[in-house]
């Protein structure tokens, strides 16, 4: 049964840090995680069911890098040109697979997310393997309808709680994702029907310029989901 989801500032964080640490937040939602252990360190409304907007994007990635390929080179069709945040594919260019994680995790590109879940096995099949792969982390309170959290969709949502278990999974099964998330402006090349193009990315965190300590993760924002972070 579908539970109405709250619309409001989320934050959720995922950090190692002493568990005397105290932390107090106005964000209507929060948890603060071991990421080693998983030991909760601070919670406020751990469980409620909310809009999570590009956060979405933290599973995308985790399906992508367990299916791995990323020298595969993907052709943009028209049909991953989104609304949004985007890395301005162009139909026709060719992208690597690991080109378009920069873009996802960098720029929070939507025409990445549909691009990699297209080459995935499809978007209605990538989705499927998003929401096996919330089951079998034991995200309880979670349901994805697409990539990238474009659509504030009552039946796409998650909890902060089950959040940070995707960001566990995430860093500690494939910590190389830091070598994305650290960065704060990247230049890539790909592949245009005019011949090879270099442009550049910036980083939605602007944690990642305004404080050393940060390492990522993703960021994420519409009008109804307000403003998210893991």
């Amino acid at each position: 049964m579908y539970k109405r989801i709250l619309t409001a500032v989320t934050v959720i964080v995922l950090l190692c840090l002493p568990t005397a640490w105290a932390a107090d937040t106005s964000a209507t939602a929060a948890i603060l995680m071991d990421g080693d252990t998983g030991e909760v360190l601070y919670e406020k409304n751990p469980d409620r069911q909310m809009l999570i907007a590009s956060t979405t994007k933290l599973m995308t990635t985790l399906v992508v890098l367990e299916r791995g390929g990323l020298g595969d080179v993907v052709t943009v069709t028209q049909q991953h040109i989104a609304e949004g945040s985007s890395m301005y594919l162009k139909p026709g260019d060719r992208v690597t697979v690991e080109e378009l994680l920069y873009g996802l995790l960098l720029c929070s590109g939507n025409d990445a997310a549909l691009a990699l879940a297209d080459h995935c096995g499809g978007l209605e099949r990538f989705v499927a393997e998003m929401n096996r792969k919330a089951a079998e982390l034991g995200m309880k309170n979670t349901h994805f309808t697409d990539c990238c959290g474009l659509t504030d969709s009552e039946d796409h949502y998650t909890t902060p709680r089950d959040i940070a278990l995707m960001s566990q999974e995430l860093i500690t099964k494939y910590p190389e994702v830091f070598d994305y998330t650290k960065i704060w402006m990247e230049n890539i090349t790909h592949v245009t029907a005019k011949g090879s193009s270099e442009f550049g990315l910036t980083n939605t965190n602007k944690l990642i310029r305004q404080y050393e300590y940060a390492t990522g993760l993703k960021t994420g924002s519409t009008s109804l989901a307000k403003y998210c972070v893991s």
